[in-house]
C-alpha cells in the first residue's frame, strides 16, 4: 500500500477526509478486513479502504503493538507495528462515539540474497521476478568485487525471478529449478519458508443451544505448544467489534464463544484466531443469516457465485438481422464479428441452459458500441482485428449495434433475474477508441502517446503502468491528472448499473488505473445505489502482477475482488506437468489466503479470454514454454485428439470448484473447448448436436461438481485444512458450521489406495461419496478409499 501513498496524498482534492460537525451518528457496515504490515515499517492506508462512512471522525486508541496516526485531512492512516512484534492484534478506534477494532497481522521479514556471477563486467544488473511485480528497474544488484548482490524482503512463499543484464533477461546460472514462463522462456524459482514451521490451526467444531442464544465451538491445535492459551491469545470480533472475555469459554485449547439471541436475529460475522508465541492460526469465519449458519439459502452473498464468462459475439446467435461482419481485404473470419448477440443469451437463459449447468452469475463481455471498421494490430506480423469483443469503446452510452439494443440488454438482465441470476457488465475504463467524442472534445483528459524521450508510450506496461496506451488507436485516461475524466467515467458506470439493474462489474485493466478512480466509483457505487436501494453490487478486476499490486485494488473502498491469476500461474503447470507437484499448488494456495483471507472472493479461473485454454495444454497441442501459441491458433489450430485430456479438465474443475474464492468458469470450459491464444480462444460456442460425444459426457460431469458446490455451504463459506500434499495427490477438508467436506484428487497415471488421517477432535464415523453415493466406514480417524487415475473423489464426511 505504501507505493501508492504519493498517489493518494496527490489526489485528496477527490473529497474531504476533514472532521464533519453536526452529523447523525453513523455505523459501519462493511467487514472491516485484516490489515497486514511488515514489523518495524511503516505502512500507509486509505481509511476510505478500511469502510465506508459520510465522514471519518476517527480516533484510533494506544497499542503497545501498534503505532496509529491518522490525518484527518489526507484520509491517511499511518500503522507501525513494533519491530519485535509478530503475530495477531487488534487495534482499537472510536467513530461516531462507538468502538471497533481492526485485526493487524505483523510478520518478521526475512531476507533474501540473490547472487550473480558475470563472466564480463556489465554496465548494470538489476533483479526482478514476481515479488515485485517484474519491474526490471527497482531492484539494483551491488557490485561487490565482480559478484552482483541484494537483499530483499521477502514472505513465505515462491517466487519466479530473473536477472536484467545490460537490457537482457538472464536466468539465475546459480539456480537450477526453473519453470515455463508462458512467453517461449523460463524463469528460475526459489521457495521461502515460513519462519515458523509447525501446525497452528484454528478447527470449528460446531454449534450448540445455549440459554438465550447460542454457543461456537472451537479447537485450538498447536505443534510443540509452550504454554496454555488465555484470552490474550484470542482474537475474537463479532462483526468489528471485540467480543468480550465473559463471553468466551476457554478450556484447554477447546474455545466457546457465546451469542446472544438478540445478536442473532441480525446477519452477523463471528471471526475467531488464536495468536501465540509469534505464530497464529486460521481466522475462522462463522457467517449467520438472522440466527441461521450461512449457505442455507441460495445466491444471496458474494461467496455464492458461480460466475459463468461469455463473450457476447462467440456466445450464440439468435438475431441473423445483424450478422454484419466488417469487411476489410486481409481481416481473418477469427478477428471479426461471428454473430453472437444479446438475443441469443436471452435465449439461452430462457431455455434452461445456465440453470442446468448450475451457474448463478453471468459476467458478459462489454456491450458498449465499438467501431465498424478493421485495424492493425502493433506487432508483427501486423494482422487486422475488429472490436468484436467489445473493448475498444467508440460511444459511452450506445449498444453495439451487432449484439442489440438498451432494451435488449434490459430483457436480458430482468429474464436472467426471474432465473437467479445475476449479471456483471464489462465495464472499460481505461481507454476509448480515438473517434469516440470523449477523446474528440477532451484531449486533456488523456494522456500522450509520444514521449519527452521520442519514443512511444506504447504498451510500456511496467514502466508507464497508469499512462500507457494499448495500440495507438486506443487513447488512455490521465485520471491523475483529470478530476472531470475521473467525475466523467465513474458517473458513467453508474449511469450503466442505473439503466440496465445489472448487479455489479467485471473491470478491464485495473493496475493501468489510478486507485483514486476506483475510490470514486465504489463510494458512488455505494452512495448512489448500494445503500438507498438496499442492494449489493459485485466487483471483480483485471490485474496482471504481484501480490502487493493486485491486493491493493482488494478492500472495501476499491473492489471486492480480482481475478488470481498468481494462483492460476502455479495450479495450470501442475495439472499439466507430471513432475508438478501439489506441493507447490498447495504453497501457492496458502499465499493467497495469507494476502486475502481464506473466505476470500477472489476469483479462481481455468481459462479466461487472453488465455491458452486448458484442452490446449492438456491434449499437447501447445506447450508451457511456447513462445508461438499465438501464432499456433492461427496456422494449426489446436484440435482435441486424446480422451484423456478431458480427464485432466474435470480434474481440474473438481479443484476449482472446491477451493476458497469464486470459481469462474468460461464459456465452453463445461465442454472442454480447446484453442491457442487470442484469438482461438474465443472460438464460436457449440450446443446440442453439435457436441460430440465426449463433449456432451464432460458437460454432464462438470454440471454435477458445479452443482456440489451450490448445494455445499462448506464449499462456499468453510475454511481449509491441507491433509495430504505430495506430487501426485492432494487431499484437503473444508468446514463450516452446517458440514465437512473432504476432497481428494489424483492427477498420477495410476490408481491409488489411500489411508487418509483425519483430525480426531472431529469424531468422524462416515463418508458419502457425492458421485456414486456410496458410504464409506470412518475407523479411528481413518477413511480407507480408492481413487482411479487422473479422477477426484468429493466426500461429505460425518
Amino acid at each position: 500500500m505504501k507505493k501508492f501513498l504519493s498517489i493518494l496524498i496527490i489526489q485528496i482534492s477527490l473529497f474531504s477526509f476533514s472532521t464533519i460537525s453536526n452529523l447523525p451518528a453513523q455505523t459501519i457496515s462493511d467487514l472491516i478486513q485484516p490489515v497486514h504490515l511488515t514489523a518495524g515499517v511503516p505502512d500507509s492506508i486509505h481509511i476510505g479502504d478500511l469502510f465506508y462512512a459520510n465522514n471519518y471522525k476517527v480516533k484510533f486508541y494506544p497499542d503497545k503493538n501498534i503505532n496509529a496516526v491518522y490525518n484527518p485531512a489526507s484520509g491517511i492512516v499511518v500503522l507501525t507495528s513494533s519491530k519485535e512484534f509478530e503475530g495477531m492484534d487488534l487495534l482499537d478506534f472510536s467513530f461516531s462515539e462507538k468502538s471497533f477494532s481492526i485485526t493487524v497481522i505483523s510478520e518478521v521479514p526475512q531476507k533474501l540474497e540473490f547472487v550473480y556471477k558475470p563472466l564480463e563486467k556489465p554496465e548494470s544488473v538489476f533483479l526482478f521476478g514476481s515479488f515485485n511485480g517484474w519491474n526490471r528497474s527497482d531492484l539494483k544488484m551491488k557490485d561487490e568485487n565482480g559478484a552482483y548482490k541484494i537483499s530483499i524482503p521477502v514472505e513465505p512463499g515462491r517466487y519466479e525471478y530473473k536477472f536484467y543484464v545490460d537490457g537482457k533477461e538472464i536466468l539465475d546460472p546459480a539456480n537450477p529449478v526453473k519453470t515455463p514462463n508462458g512467453m517461449g522462456g523460463f524463469n528460475s524459482v526459489i521457495s521461502v519458508k515460513p519462519r515458523h514451521t509447525g501446525k497452528c490451526y484454528l478447527h470449528i467444531l460446531g454449534k450448540t443451544a445455549a440459554k438465550d442464544g447460542m454457543k461456537i465451538s472451537f479447537f485450538y491445535e498447536k505443534e510443540n505448544q509452550s504454554s496454555p492459551i488465555n484470552y490474550s491469545n484470542l482474537i475474537p470480533l463479532l462483526d468489528n467489534n471485540r467480543i468480550p472475555d465473559n463471553k468466551i469459554i476457554i478450556h484447554g485449547d477447546s474455545i466457546d464463544v457465546l451469542v446472544s439471541g438478540k445478536q442473532l436475529k441480525k446477519d452477523i460475522v463471528i471471526r475467531l484466531a488464536v495468536t501465540q508465541d509469534g505464530q497464529s492460526t486460521n481466522i475462522q469465519t462463522v457467517d449467520f443469516n438472522k440466527g441461521v449458519p450461512a449457505g442455507n439459502e441460495k445466491n444471496i452473498s458474494f461467496h455464492d457465485q458461480i460466475i459463468y464468462s461469455i463473450m457476447i459475439d462467440r456466445f450464440y446467435d439468435s438475431d441473423k438481422s445483424n450478422d454484419k461482419p466488417v469487411i476489410q481485404k486481409g481481416l481473418s473470419f477469427k478477428a471479426n464479428y461471428q454473430g453472437g448477440d444479446l438475443q441469443g443469451i436471452i435465449d439461452k437463459i430462457n431455455s434452461g441452459y445456465f440453470d442446468s449447468l448450475g451457474v448463478n452469475t453471468l459476467w458478459i463481455s462489454p456491450v458498449v458500441d465499438n467501431p465498424d471498421s478493421a485495424y492493425k494490430d502493433v506487432v508483427p506480423p501486423y494482422r487486422y482485428f475488429t472490436g468484436y469483443h467489445g473493448y475498444w469503446p467508440l460511444h459511452s452510452s450506445k449498444v453495439e449495434e451487432h449484439f442489440g439494443t438498451m432494451t435488449l440488454l434490459k430483457k436480458l438482465v430482468s429474464d436472467a433475474h426471474k432465473h437467479g441470476l445475476k449479471i456483471l457488465l464489462d465495464y472499460v475504463a481505461h481507454h476509448v477508441f480515438i473517434q469516440n467524442p470523449l477523446y474528440k472534445k477532451n484531449r486533456d483528459w488523456f494522456g500522450v502517446l509520444d514521449l519527452p524521450d521520442g519514443r512511444k508510450n506504447l504498451q510500456l506496461w511496467d514502466e508507464y503502468r497508469l499512462t500507457t496506451w494499448f495500440e495507438p488507436y486506443l487513447p488512455t485516461f490521465n485520471y491523475q491528472g483529470s478530476i472531470a475524466a475521473r467525475d466523467a467515467m465513474t458517473d458513467n458506470a453508474i449511469w450503466w448499473l442505473k439503466q440496465t439493474d445489472a448487479d455489479g462489474f467485471r473491470h478491464d485493466a485495473v493496475k493501468h488505473i489510478p486507485n483514486v478512480f476506483w475510490r470514486l466509483l465504489t463510494r458512488k457505487i455505494k452512495k448512489e445505489i448500494e445503500i438507498p436501494d438496499k442492494k449489493n453490487l459485485f466487483q471483480i478486476g483485471e490485474t496482471f502482477g504481484s501480490y502487493q499490486l493486485v491486493s491493493s485494488y482488494v478492500n472495501n473502498g476499491q473492489l471486492n475482488a480480482q481475478f488470481n491469476f498468481n494462483l492460476y500461474d502455479v495450479a495450470i503447470p501442475t495439472f499439466i506437468r507430471p513432475d508438478a507437484s501439489f506441493i507447490n499448488l498447495d504453497n501457492e494456495l496458502h499465499k493467497s489466503f495469507a494476502t486475502f483471507g481464506v473466505n476470500n472472493l477472489m476469483g479462481n479461473i481455468m481459462d479466461s479470454h487472453d488465455k491458452v485454454r486448458f484442452m490446449a495444454y492438456a491434449d499437447g497441442d501447445i506447450s508451457l514454454d511456447a513462445s508461438d501459441a499465438a501464432e499456433i491458433g492461427w496456422t494449426n489450430p489446436p484440435e482435441v485428439n486424446h480422451k484423456s485430456s478431458y480427464k485432466k479438465l474435470k480434474l481440474y474443475l473438481s479443484y476449482l470448484l472446491t477451493i476458497p474464492g469464486i470459481p469462474v468458469i468460461d464459456y465452453g470450459d463445461e465442454i472442454g473447448m480447446t484453442g491457442a491464444a487470442d484469438p482461438d480462444n474465443r472460438r464460436m460456442m457449440r450446443f446440442g448436436s453439435r457436441l460430440t460425444t465426449p463433449e456432451k459426457e464432460t458437460l454432464s460431469d462438470v454440471s454435477k461438481i458445479i452443482k456440489i458446490r451450490d448445494n455445499n455451504s462448506a464449499l462456499r463459506y468453510g475454511d481449509f485444512e491441507t491433509i495430504i500434499a505430495d506430487t501426485n495427490l492432494y487431499v484437503y477438508m473444508r468446514s463450516d458450521l452446517n458440514e465437512r467436506i473432504l476432497v481428494a484428487l489424483n492427477k498420477g497415471s495410476k490408481p491409488e489406495t489411500l489411508k487418509i488421517k483425519l483430525p480426531p477432535v472431529y469424531n468422524l464415523t462416515s463418508a458419502k461419496d457425492f458421485l456414486n453415493s456410496e458410504t464409506r466406514p470412518i475407523e479411528n480417524n481413518e477413511l480407507v478409499i480408492s481413487i482411479p487415475a487422473m479422477s477426484y473423489k468429493i466426500f461429505k464426511l460425518k
